[in-house]
């Protein structure tokens, strides 16, 4: 068996990194792709590599004679005009060679497990397509397969079609071709397809001609969770080093993501917060119907916003300031605060990164769970110089919760003594009392002028994506005054349309938070079965562990990453939680809480 590496092309949407040399020069974690690709090459019984070169082919012949100390014989072709045509001429360079072997053809901007090789190589079959089902970051040639792994079709990009995702398999550009396919179809229709459209095209174009006469089977072998991935651009080449590094440091490459893990569809994240019951499929729709117009028209200003926010909670729009998520709020109404601040740890970090830390008065529960109640807050605030005091109930990360009656008997208190309560109420309709809880109504509101009610529409409603959140205060000039301090046009058109549309929808968002505490509470029940985690009751969608044996915090979530591809919180990085070794684990659907068990008891083995 031979391979076939296909290198000429420019890799113009690489940027910098392709200006000096070609797309397999361009290194991954340190790593360029050119040499990981050798390595893996290396463990297979070939009796030859044959590099079609093109774009700075000198200088990977000069690099690769001057470093390669490998077993494989490396044989190189030229592709002398790669600027003006495409793979296709690329391995028409080769086509005597194509047929003296079996052979394995591999395009060289690929990085992808050591597996793979082996999976194609130990197939059966003759003709193999390696092949990955299909998810929105894949772009090329897709192919549809039947229920015998029979390659049918290849969808080239003119051809395909959004509504048919679901049937699609992206080729990974793997391929093992027997030298008899070779030699009595593929060269020939190769030849005559060159001859008749010319040499700017695809080599998968001869494929998708070859599948459509039915005259030879071509398998595909799908490679199920086998990373890979394919590098043509920077932030494809930004994906790929996450995806593939190196196990000590993929948590941390993770992490200052903040978010963004829609690319890593693999990956179950139980780090980031939401209700995984809403919204309902049927709203979804109703979002899809519109998208057209929505992805064209601009969003309405800021008056138009604080209608619907209020529409949406049953609110006075003057006592409502909408913003792009809750964080653009946090950041407002710190920013523009005056005096020391009260503030309970461990906590949310986003209010406190906010101030210098002179400006912030702490609290940390003395006890291992983290709770605390009003009488403990009084307790410790009476007598200091704040202006303002955070509460965020249910806390994050303890899940910690104060009912809404002593909330307002705090609220007064803090009047009392010149004190602005501040209560970020993001996680309150996961509380087992959910539906009387909330402050945001518009008599509560009035009652308690200086009170100042946060929410995040992201978390409990499931929509993070749209990045809502609400400050809401009856005191107008507060709401003013944060208004000019936000962009007039601060949420999309999407937002806005979902804001105009919840109320058909609230029926369906109470039944799912009554799914959601039911979950809560099997969860939990699951998760005490783990010998190595004392699980922190919690009224959030969230729990707060202490990891007491086996682990620290960090080595259980970096085992759960590198070996289940499941992201949970290390909660080192928080105030009041450093070197404690504690996790936050969130609350997702079951068969996902199911899998995390899993996982966590198969690592108690």
């Amino acid at each position: 068996m031979q391979a076939v590496i296909l290198a000429a092309g420019m890799g113009r949407r690489l940027g910098e990194y392709t200006r000096n040399n070609t797309k397999c020069m361009v290194p991954v974690n340190g790593v360029r792709l050119i040499d990981r690709l050798l390595a893996q090459l290396g463990k297979i019984d070939l009796h030859r590599v044959i590099i079609v070169v093109g774009y700075k082919g000198k200088e990977l012949q000069d690099y690769l004679t001057t470093t390669y100390k490998g077993p494989l014989k490396i044989e190189w072709a030229e592709n002398p005009i790669y600027d003006k045509t495409n793979n296709i001429y690329s391995l028409s360079m080769v086509k005597d060679e194509l047929q003296e072997d079996d052979t394995l053809l591999i395009e060289s901007d690929l990085i992808f497990g050591d597996s793979l090789f082996p999976m194609i190589v130990n197939n059966p079959n003759p003709n193999v397509a390696l092949v990955a089902k299909y998810e929105p970051w894949m772009d090329g040639t897709m192919v549809r397969i039947d229920a015998d792994d029979n390659i049918v079709s290849f969808v080239p990009r003119k051809a395909f079609n959004y509504a048919e995702v679901d049937r699609y398999y992206k080729t990974v550009n793997i391929y093992k071709f027997s030298r008899q396919f070779l030699t009595e179809v593929y060269v020939p229709f190769l030849t005559a397809y060159s001859q008749v459209m010319g040499n700017n095209d695809y080599y998968e174009q001869v494929l998708r001609v070859v599948t459509s006469l039915d005259r030879v089977e071509m398998k595909a072998l799908e490679i199920g969770d086998e990373r890979w991935y394919e590098i043509d651009d920077a932030q494809d080449l930004d994906i790929a080093s996450t995806i593939f590094a190196p196990e000590h440091e993929r948590l941390s490459m993770f992490n200052r993501r903040f978010g963004g893990y829609w690319r890593f569809p693999k990956m179950l994240d139980f780090c980031y917060l939401v209700n995984p019951f809403f919204p309902p499929k049927r709203m979804k729709d109703e979002l899809q119907a519109n998208f057209d117009v929505l992805l064209t028209e601009y969003p309405s200003g800021m008056a138009v916003n604080s209608l619907l926010a209020g529409k949406y909670f049953g609110i006075h729009q003057d006592q409502v300031v909408v913003g792009n998520g809750a964080a653009e709020l946090i950041k407002s109404l710190m920013e523009n605060s005056e005096g020391r601040v009260g503030v309970v740890y461990p906590t949310f970090e986003e209010y406190p990164n906010r101030l210098p830390a002179e400006r912030i008065e702490k609290f940390v529960p003395a006890n291992p769970d983290y709770t605390y109640t009003v009488a403990d807050l009084q307790r410790h605030f009476d007598g200091k110089d704040i202006k303002m005091l955070l509460l965020i109930n249910p806390d994050n990360p303890s899940g910690n919760f104060i009912s809404k009656e002593d909330v307002l008997n705090l609220e007064q208190w803090c009047v009392a003594r010149g004190i602005r309560l501040v209560v970020d109420e993001s996680f309150v309709d996961f509380a087992d009392d959910w539906a009387t809880s909330s402050l945001l109504n518009e008599a509560t509101l009035t009652e308690h002028p200086q009170m100042i009610v946060m929410k995040s529409i992201s978390k409990s409603y499931g929509v993070p994506g749209l990045r809502l959140g609400v400050l809401a205060t009856a005191d107008t000039y507060l709401i003013v005054r944060l208004k000019k301090d936000v962009s007039i046009w601060n949420i999309n058109s999407f937002a806005e349309f979902y804001l105009q549309i919840f109320n058909k929808y609230e029926s369906m968002y109470r039944e799912a938070c009554g799914k959601f505490v039911a979950e809560r509470k099997r969860f939990f029940e699951k998760l005490n079965e783990i010998s190595y985690l004392r699980v922190i009751p919690s009224q959030a969608n969230y729990f707060l562990c202490e990891v007491t044996s086996r682990f620290t915090a960090n080595e259980l979530t970096e085992q759960l990453l590198n070996k289940y591809n499941i992201l949970i919180k290390d909660c080192n990085n928080k105030n009041a939680l450093k070197g404690k070794n504690y996790v936050r684990i969130a609350i997702r659907n079951t068969g996902d809480n199911d899998t995390l068990v899993l996982a966590l008891k198969n690592l108690e083995k």
